[in-house]
């Protein structure tokens, strides 16, 4: 058989058997909109459904990924785990931190604006850091959340 991609191997096995999209998509548990999406390339699988498949299909997992690049590259990079997991939480805690210092502050503001109060924001700290607190949180953390993610165990 010719080299091909994975949403045409899945709707010619499909249709080998006279399912529809909705029939294959009860075999598996998923959606009939799933099987749609794979089917036209628009979205892959994950490798749980992708050996679900090869097992309905009596064929081997490497004749469904290797005819498609790119789904190789998703099941491989799927499978690959985070070198520093807890420095992401970490980082990613941090972003969630400024979000919701600055939500705060935003939420404060108008209150002290429309609803007459007198609410002070952190008072004792130098203006300046009170008001790039946040803003400073929220580059720490998404860069070195961003730098984490590309990071993994080898």
């Amino acid at each position: 058989m010719r080299n091909m991609i994975f949403g045409e191997r899945l709707k010619i096995e499909r249709e080998k058997r006279g399912w529809s999209q909705t029939d294959l998509a009860e075999k598996i548990h998923v959606s009939r909109q799933s099987v749609s999406k794979w089917e036209t390339g628009k979205n892959y699988p994950s490798i749980e459904v992708i050996i679900d498949l090869s097992d309905l299909f009596s064929i081997t997992i490497d004749e469904l990924l290797r005819s498609d690049e790119e789904l190789k590259e998703k099941v491989i990079q799927d499978s690959k785990q985070l070198a520093h997991p807890k420095w992401k939480v970490f980082f990613d805690s941090v972003f969630l931190l400024g979000v919701f210092l600055l939500v705060l502050k935003i939420v404060i503001i108008a209150l002290n604006y429309f609803a007459s109060t007198n609410i002070l924001i952190l008072e004792g700290i130098p203006k300046a850091i009170a008001n790039f607190l946040p803003l400073a949180l929220m580059v720490i953390g998404g860069v070195g959340s961003d730098q984490l993610k590309k990071r993994h165990v080898d």
